[in-house]
């Protein structure tokens, strides 16, 4: 989505959520906001935080450069009490609702939440963002808070280039879409408003729960053509170019190698953990029964990320290393280390 206009952004900030995608997320926005500006952030591991601050004080250092100031949150209450516009990214529906909703330490237990902003991108049911929402929007009557779904996609990767895109749960004329796609693209490259409350959670499932069969039928499609004598690099060129090319085949391939700068040729270290994969396939089967959606794949689907993700050799791999899960062949690996290749 391009947008010209730049509406004049809030001055204090607010962040809870520093995991593996919240971590280079806020990175990108302090460093891309005005100096004048200040970011309260808050996580409940005291260790992402101090990861947080050691990483802006290298790169100030190494660049000469300082975006806005950095303050640390004592709770998420604390981070709302000091800031007019709070993102939100955290792993489960239920750490949405601790985070908003705990009477003592939540944001919305902050003294006043009068016109406040709230945005949550992270990857949960649309039942539980919408009972949040309503408690944001009803926590002050003169002047209500607004509440805005907005998981991402891209990966760590995409975070840390700053490329991901944006689903959020807007209309496309809302007046606060301006200003939401201006600090947006300090994270990423696009936006798209998908309608409304909770609709941005539903593209972001229906993308999950796509990507995921397509990486897993990718997997399968690549070790049953090298069984069969093919080449990988071959093959993985072959489908980019025929009717089974995908962005995992040409851009993340799951065999070893195929790839090289990507993740699946690193060990499967980094990306996307499986055991987040099998969450969003898990939420978006639930989505499908509640919506009569029939979905043909869900169960094998569901079924390999969950074994894989259960399994300690692939537990906090990319998701993609349900490849190595199924037994695909790594004939690159293997003639790096002086093995041979086997059918």
């Amino acid at each position: 989505m391009a947008n010209n206009q730049s509406p004049k952004l809030p001055t204090n900030f607010g962040w809870v959520g520093l995991g593996a995608m919240g971590y280079p997320m806020a990175g990108q926005l302090r460093r891309k906001l005005p100096m004048t500006s200040m970011l309260w952030v808050y996580d409940i591991d005291d260790g992402a935080i101090r990861r947080f601050f050691e990483q802006e004080a290298k790169f100030d250092a190494e660049r000469g450069f300082q975006g806005a100031q950095v303050g640390l949150g004592e709770s998420s209450c604390d981070v709302a009490e000091k800031s007019d516009f709070i993102i939100t990214i955290v792993p489960e529906g239920a750490h949405v609702r601790a985070v908003y909703l705990d009477e003592t330490t939540g944001l919305l237990s902050a003294i006043d939440t009068s016109g406040k902003q709230f945005v949550d991108c992270s990857t949960i049911d649309p039942a539980t963002s919408l009972r949040v929402g309503e408690a944001v929007r009803s926590s002050s009557q003169t002047n209500p808070p607004t509440f805005h779904d907005a998981p991402v996609s891209g990966g760590t990767a995409g975070a840390s280039a700053a490329t991901l895109t944006f689903m959020v749960g807007i209309e496309k004329d809302s007046p606060h879409l301006p200003l939401l796609w201006h600090i947006f693209s300090f994270m990423g490259k696009s936006l798209y408003a998908m309608g409304g409350p909770s609709l941005g959670l539903a593209a972001k499932l229906s993308n999950n729960y796509l990507s995921g069969m397509i990486a897993l039928a990718t997997s399968e499609a690549m070790n049953l053509g090298m069984r069969l004598g093919l080449d990988p690099k071959t093959l993985s060129d072959c489908f980019a170019n025929s009717s089974g090319g995908n962005w995992t085949n040409s851009t993340m391939n799951p065999v070893p190698g195929v790839c090289p700068d990507a993740v699946t040729s690193k060990g499967y270290e980094g990306g996307f953990k499986v055991q987040l994969m099998k969450k969003d396939v898990t939420l978006a089967v639930a989505a499908a029964s509640e919506v009569g959606a029939k979905l043909v794949l869900a169960d094998a689907g569901l079924s390999a990320y969950t074994a894989a993700s259960d399994d300690p050799r692939f537990r906090d791999k990319d998701a993609r290393v349900v490849y190595r899960w199924l037994g695909g062949l790594e004939p690159y690996m293997e003639r790096q280390i002086g093995g041979s290749r086997s059918k």
